[in-house]
């Protein structure tokens, strides 16, 4: 059961049926917004489990010696060897099938597919659930139709130094402006060099990166960002990053020209007076004072810029190096998702123009389900719907014409096969069933057809050779009477009373019957 070759085997199998499973969604025409997501994060899922069995795969091949070890144990190699090892697995295994006869190597992986096949909106109305889908989106994003930047813009706004503060629809439009050039390239770059900054762009970016992920599954967003990364380190080390030159500016005193920097309070100012007022400040002091126990150098209280520490100008290259980095990979994210922010720039243009009762109706119109899909001919495909039955497993039907289910399936054995060679053959599926049939009408037939009696006698005998060699083993202990069909068998009349053949044929020649 753990044989190499056995995994290989299987972990193939997997991979073409999970492929065949990615097709069938695939070629799925497009219904709607949330027919159709569901569908993609189905694929998606999908091909992780093909690249997660194509990398076990892989490995097992790769691994010759364990390979070669297993087929000499299986295979016979030279004189004196014989295939010992491999009759003792096949014993293994049938030994196995025998004690459980209801085991299915492939049942936990047939539900599995059949969950991918399983087309969405198909959910009968008593079990239906919660969409997981659903749950990944806030109400505002609709499904994956817009994004929801309001949380950022509230952030972006309380930025110190860029100037007058924009709306919403404002703000929009400046992330579009990425599509020429860099997001925010056009805020000061005191602005950009600060804390607040880099805290901003970070959660822009984690925000856009989880939203691509979830509305478009089968975007290949980590390839991009991957390649973005290399373009940025390549850029940023040839100093050709635009808009971030004086990330170099802790080795001068003067920042480039874009203000003082103390080295005692890692700050930049932007004015001689400011710095000067700055010094006498508690905040200063007490950081002057941990900078002398440090062996730092002091500040000049007349304020003229001090010689920098190395160790504070490494701090300082490091957060505007970080900032500019997820600014260049938000503006790759931001030139992606361009259709969806003009999408959402129409629907927030569209909202401001409607009144209350409007936006109150149309939340209500969303909540109730949508009506089922109508025929040419304007009829609705109801009756058509119920006769559709989804059933991949092949199971049995219930009482409710519908497939029973798959636990109970198993609890029944409705999987083992049972052989009756007196009914000419027929499969009884199920032990139930296979029970039952001994008194029904075409094992009675086959009996009477031998010449036997169908007593419990024969109960559990299914082969002729059986049968007849039972029969004549009660003959020769002395049994006769089980052969005495005319006593045995009993018939009905018309009024529903039994009687036994003999006494039956009796009456019915006197004409009582």
């Amino acid at each position: 059961m753990d044989s190499l070759l056995e995994v290989q085997r299987q972990t193939q199998e997997e991979i073409e049926r999970f492929d065949k499973a990615l097709y069938t969604i695939l070629s799925r025409p497009n219904v709607n917004q949330e027919i159709d997501l569901q569908n993609a994060h189905k694929a998606s899922q999908c091909l992780d489990r093909i690249t997660a069995r194509a990398t076990a795969l892989n490995a097992l091949y790769e691994d010759e010696e364990a390979r070669k070890t297993e087929i000499e144990a299986l295979s016979s190699q030279g004189k004196g060897q014989d295939l010992t090892e491999f009759y003792t697995r096949l014993d293994k295994i049938r030994d196995h099938y025998k004690k459980y006869p209801d085991s299915s190597p492939g049942g936990g992986f047939d539900l599995e597919i059949a969950s991918f096949l399983d087309e969405p909106g198909q959910e009968e109305e008593d079990f239906e659930e919660e969409d997981p889908i659903a749950l990944l989106f806030s109400g505002e994003e609709s499904y994956g139709r817009y994004v929801d930047l309001y949380t950022n813009h509230t952030a972006f706004s309380n930025i110190k130094n860029i100037g007058k503060r924009p709306s919403y629809l404002q703000y929009l439009d400046l992330l579009l402006a990425a599509q020429t050039q860099a997001v925010h390239s056009d805020l000061p770059k005191e602005t950009r060099f600060t804390k607040d900054y880099e805290t901003y762009i970070k959660d822009l970016h984690a925000y856009l990166l989880s939203f691509i992920k979830k509305a478009q599954p089968l975007h290949d967003v980590e390839s991009e960002q991957r390649r973005a990364d290399e373009e940025f380190k390549t850029k940023w080390e040839a100093g050709q990053i635009a808009g971030w030159e004086a990330a170099d500016a802790g080795k001068s005193g003067s920042n480039g020209g874009a203000g003082i920097w103390c080295a005692a309070c890692q700050k930049h100012y932007s004015k001689q007076t400011v710095y000067d007022a700055h010094l006498t400040s508690k905040k200063h002091i007490k950081a002057s004072q941990k900078q002398a126990t440090s062996n730092a150098p002091p500040v000049n209280p007349n304020g003229k810029q001090p010689e920098q520490h190395p160790t504070h100008t490494s701090s300082a290259n490091t957060r505007l190096q970080t900032s500019a980095y997820y600014t260049h990979l938000t503006t790759s994210l931001i030139v992606t998702l361009t259709p969806v922010l003009n999408e959402t720039k129409s629907n927030v243009e569209r909202k401001f123009s409607l009144t209350a009762r409007e936006r109150e109706q149309e939340l209500q119109e969303k909540a109730q389900p949508p009506p089922p899909p109508a025929n040419a001919d304007g009829t609705q495909e109801d009756e058509e719907e119920e006769e559709r039955i989804y059933n991949p497993l092949k199971l049995p039907l219930g009482w409710d014409g519908k497939p029973i289910p798959y636990w109970l399936y198993k609890l029944h054995g409705l999987g083992v096969e049972y052989k009756c060679e007196i009914c000419s053959d027929h499969v009884y599926m199920g032990r139930k069933n296979f029970d039952r049939h001994f008194q029904e009408a075409r094992h009675a037939f086959g009996m009477r057809a031998l010449g036997l009696p169908n007593t419990k006698h024969f109960h559990e005998i299914t082969r002729i050779e059986d049968a007849l060699a039972l029969a004549e083993k009660l003959k020769q202990e002395g049994r006769n009477e089980i052969f005495e069909q005319e006593t045995m068998e009993e018939l009905e009349d018309d009024e529903g009373n039994v009687y036994n053949r003999k006494t039956y044929e009796d009456l019915k020649k006197q004409g009582i019957i």
